[in-house]
């Protein structure tokens, strides 16, 4: 299923932004700090990276049917992550992989957590984890409302508990079952955060023959 390994680019001069792909994955990862424990984060980072996808292809049977509550676990750590995230909404129709964006970020972001980073962003095509020493504030960039209403910056600092999150909707990388065009969610993790997007994004809709409808196989080959 995609052949080719995972691939990695600098994206400034002074190697602060780098772009992370494998398949689907795509990560811009971000962090400062102390120059060479940064680098050295970034290095186990990147390694476990290169070893997600054909971890997560390896249980893609079992991630694509719905979540129960009692159902069995999954033997990767970012599977498991991602059953764990949408079991609170079990009693409705989700799979666990409506938090696979927000649990490969919060999986990638882990490797972070040491002394000498102080801040670290991971963004998984929009779902983002995270790390925030004590004084550090991060800027997320979100949805700005037609009105004006809404700013179009959140600011996340170190004190909150939020370190995820997600955006969801109709013109996302992944189908809405709803007609939202922006859902963004914060929460404790980027897994959370993407699940619970993607609920509320599923649930804003409403019957009107505008609105066409079809499987989403039928959209994109393999979804």
């Amino acid at each position: 299923m995609w052949a080719e390994g995972a691939t990695r680019h600098l994206l400034d001069p002074s190697g602060a932004r780098e772009h992370w792909q494998h398949g689907p994955i795509d990560l811009i990862v971000q962090a400062w700090g102390d120059a060479l424990v940064i680098k050295a984060s970034k290095n186990q980072a990147w390694q476990r990276f290169s070893g997600i996808l054909p971890e997560l292809v390896g249980e893609l049977a079992g991630l694509r049917k719905p979540v129960v509550a009692n159902g069995a676990t999954f033997e990767g750590v970012v599977a498991e992550r991602m059953r764990a995230a949408c079991l609170p909404f079990a009693a409705h129709w989700i799979t666990p992989m409506a938090a696979v964006a927000g649990s490969v970020a919060d999986d990638v972001i882990g490797y972070f957590a040491t002394p000498g980073v102080r801040k670290a962003i991971v963004n998984n095509g929009g779902d983002i984890a995270l790390l925030l020493a004590p004084g550090e504030v991060a800027q997320i960039a979100v949805a700005e409302i037609a009105d004006g209403s809404l700013p179009a910056t959140l600011s996340v600092a170190a004190e909150s508990p939020w370190r995820g999150v997600a955006t969801s909707g109709w013109r996302g990388r992944s189908f809405s079952l709803g007609i939202a065009d922006s859902v963004t969610v914060i929460a404790a993790t980027a897994a959370q955060a993407d699940a619970a997007a993607t609920m509320i994004a599923n649930a804003v809709n409403v019957a009107h023959p505008a609105i066409k409808r079809a499987p989403a196989n039928t959209l994109k080959d393999d979804s």
